[in-house]
């Protein structure tokens, strides 16, 4: 017996790119690659330490999520791993319940993130609305800033608590332990890492030149990274390092281990485990379709991406990972620096590995308040800051802007389940009303016998009482009449909508009438009939329900 389900075939995009694969096209993959790989090292530990977690939570992620989301994913450019997007939701999970159950959430989500390209629902994605995209990534922007205040101020807090509130609290009563060398380090990576972006926009006769062209091609977190460690090392400032803090970073492969599971524990954990999968799904399929336009090529697969970014999700947490997604400013760094399939991807991975192999020792050296800045510039360039501007708001419809500021406020303030989850139901509520306010019911003409009107719109359960006016002038209408429906501009029709118009179809009869519907469209003319309705029409009489 066949399944009524349809499921996804499970192809990876890099059996197609390997079609006409050729020699050119390895050694530019080659370099974005190993390019994108050095820029992911200083962002994953960033994003670990952020979230609460040991700098080798990122790092690893980076490494095996990386890797299996380009060995099996639906996009030829996109590079996984560890994002900013989920610093905050992270750090809440640690906070409440636990690095274990955290790692318990990220492999359940991984398992519904599977399923979900598994049975095809990739697609739903893109009915998120634009401003629930855009309020929640500002908000996520600015909680990343606001957790980046202590490391960027050198505050001593003995522990952040999760919601940002209770985080301004404790940072304002330790403001006593502010450290002038960890913020003179934040301030010197925040702007450099803006001066370095700016380096191919100089004076042409300056850019020209070889050491500026070359330069230029370093990623700049890297550069940051490296020049204000020596300095702070050099000096041997009175700063916190990954060294002081988490006594380094281990070196070697991590063990493979199984958290300690039971379903006891996983019924507790639904909530995070939604969240990890509904932002993981989200930031994904949003930097694939990034990653669709800036490369120029063939459209992912948003299913099969689902069920690769599935897979790594339910491998990272045995080697003490963190959630992974698609991350947009490293595939855009893939994009540029010439990657055009998924080797890119997993030559990232790779590089990842060896400098993680290589350099481990050295990282204990690394000033958080460098990290810190690092993010800061993560998140001051992840914001749509531009959408906020009155200018801009004058542009948006009233709904637009209540979407957009709704969630933005929710993300804030609650946490981004909340705000996305009230942002749809809004967005929901406001679609319905604005549907509602299309339909209408015209008196085309009065002539008796025949009483004719005109219906334009959707007939659904928001707009079905915007018939009452007919089924009144019904009720009130001579006997004998003949009450016609014009639905040539009626466009759909639901069994709310049938319900209505059974309503007036019985107050036409009460006074010994007749209800003709006439020039339906194919919609409202297969729920009527599906209904029953156009067998009452014809009969003349109204359905009666058996007791």
């Amino acid at each position: 017996m066949q399944s009524p389900l349809k499921l996804t075939r499970f192809r990876p995009r890099l059996l197609d790119a390997m079609a006409d694969y050729n020699r050119e096209r390895f050694f530019k993959d080659l370099g974005a690659g190993a390019t994108v790989g050095i820029v992911a090292l200083p962002l994953a530990m960033a994003f670990a330490i952020a979230s609460g977690l040991k700098p080798e939570a990122g790092i690893w992620t980076a490494i095996i999520a990386g890797f299996l989301i380009s060995l099996l994913g639906g996009s030829a450019v996109q590079i996984g791993g560890p994002a900013g997007a989920f610093i905050v939701i992270v750090y809440g999970i640690v906070e409440r319940y636990g690095v274990a159950n955290l790692l318990i959430s990220t492999a359940c989500a991984g398992v519904l993130l599977f399923a979900a390209g598994l049975f095809g629902l990739g697609r739903l994605v893109r009915f998120v609305p634009l401003s629930i995209v855009v309020g929640f990534t500002n908000g996520i922007a600015v909680l990343i800033l606001l957790s980046q205040l202590k490391d960027l101020l050198g505050l001593t807090v003995a522990k952040m608590p999760a919601d940002v509130f209770s985080q301004l609290h404790a940072m304002a009563l330790q403001i006593g332990t502010f450290n002038p060398w960890a913020f003179a380090l934040g301030v010197a990576c925040v702007a450099g890492l803006v001066l370095w972006r700016r380096l191919p926009r100089l004076p042409l006769h300056l850019v020209q030149t070889r050491a500026v062209q070359m330069g230029a091609r370093v990623p700049g977190p890297i550069v940051a990274l490296v020049t204000l460690t020596l300095v702070s090392w050099g000096f041997a400032l009175p700063v916190e390092t990954i060294g002081t803090r988490f006594g380094g970073i281990p070196e070697g492969v991590p063990a493979f281990a199984l958290p300690d599971f039971s379903w006891e524990t996983v019924k507790q954990l639904v909530t995070p485990t939604l969240t990890i999968a509904l932002l993981g799904a989200i930031e994904s399929l949003l930097c694939a379709r990034v990653a669709d336009q800036l490369s120029g090529q063939p459209r992912h697969d948003p299913n099969q991406e689902l069920m690769a970014q599935g897979i790594a999700n339910i491998v990272t947490p045995f080697f003490g990972g963190m959630p992974a997604t698609g991350t947009i400013a490293r595939t855009v760094t893939n994009i540029r620096s010439g990657g055009s399939s998924p080797i890119a991807g997993i030559v990232h991975a790779l590089t990842l590995l060896v400098v993680v192999l290589l350099a481990a020792p050295l990282a204990r050296h690394v000033p958080l308040a460098v990290l810190a800045g690092i993010l800061v510039f993560v998140g001051l360039n992840m914001g749509e800051w531009r959408e906020f501007t009155p200018g801009q708001l004058r542009h948006f419809s009233r709904h637009y802007r209540l979407l957009m500021l709704g969630t933005f406020f929710l993300t804030v303030v609650f946490d981004l389940t909340v705000a996305v989850q009230a942002g749809i139901v809004l967005a929901c509520a406001l679609f319905i009303r604005r549907m509602s306010g299309l339909f209408s019911v015209e008196l085309e003409s009065m002539q008796p016998p025949v009483l004719t009107y005109r219906i334009y719109g959707a007939l659904f359960f928001g707009a079905a009482a915007k018939l009452d006016e007919a089924v009144n002038a019904a009720e009130r209408a001579p006997r004998g009449m003949t009450v016609v429906l014009d639905a040539t501009h009626l466009i759909y029709l639901d069994a709310t909508g049938v319900d209505a118009l059974r309503q007036l179809h019985r107050a036409v009869l009460a006074r010994d009438g007749v209800l003709r519907v006439e020039s339906l469209q194919p919609q409202p003319r297969e729920v009527i009939e599906r209904s029953g309705f156009a067998e009452e029409l014809a009969n003349g009489r109204p359905h009666t329900a058996e007791a």
